[in-house]
């Protein structure tokens, strides 16, 4: 069998990262938690503006889970630590297919700017991952708090009739609060305040400006 040195993961994840931008995600395939939901309310259009936008943010946190969780990887000493990213980045892949097959019944679109969030996601995941194993997982950790924060803040915005969406949300919820849990029992530093502020900070210009570009 083949031993794959750091280049040729490098290739590969070059490979996902085109698919992540390019190409519909082959996780589309899998079921999404809105395809049971027999809603038999029609949005409003100011309503599926409003879901429409909230989605296209989700898209945009979930293309950028995909490049932190791979740059993390790229750079992850330990083969187990390594296994545990790259399959955490095929969970978010099953998030960002559920999004982007909600953002096509909407009948919008993705961020214009998904290339920089994927590609800034993984710059930082590979250079946090210089620092060791240790605080890549305390930043997965510190991220996957946030995601939730976030999400909560979308549950409440929904407009009621959405229940699709909120269908989704929720079990991205609660996924992203189980990656944060594996990250800590997988021996995660704790980040210091400063880093976790930058970290909120840039998340807050990702989500302002996929809300409405």
């Amino acid at each position: 069998m083949r031993s794959f040195n750091t280049t040729d993961h490098f290739l590969s994840q070059i490979d996902k990262g085109l698919r992540t931008l390019m190409v519909k995600p082959n996780a589309r395939k899998l079921t999404s938690p809105a395809d049971n939901v027999d809603s038999k309310s029609e949005l409003n259009e100011n309503d599926k503006k409003i879901s429409a936008r909230l989605m296209r943010v989700n898209h945009a946190g979930e293309v950028a889970a995909q490049g932190l969780y791979l740059g993390h990887s790229l750079m992850a000493k330990d083969e187990s630590i390594k296994q545990k990213f790259n399959q955490s980045a095929q969970e978010e892949e099953a998030h960002l297919s559920w999004c982007d097959k909600r953002l096509d019944e909407l009948q919008d679109r993705p961020s214009v700017f998904a290339p920089v969030w994927y590609l800034g996601s993984y710059a930082m995941g590979a250079a946090v991952g210089v620092l060791g194993d240790k605080w890549s997982l305390g930043f997965v950790s510190e991220t996957e708090k946030q995601v939730v924060k976030h999400i909560d803040k979308h549950l409440s915005r929904l407009p009621e009739d959405d229940i699709k969406s909120r269908e989704i949300l929720l079990k991205m919820r609660e996924e992203e609060a189980m990656h944060d849990k594996n990250a800590q029992a997988a021996g995660a530093y704790e980040l210091p305040q400063l880093a976790k502020v930058l970290m909120n900070s840039v998340s807050k210009i990702m989500t302002k400006t996929s809300y409405w570009i």
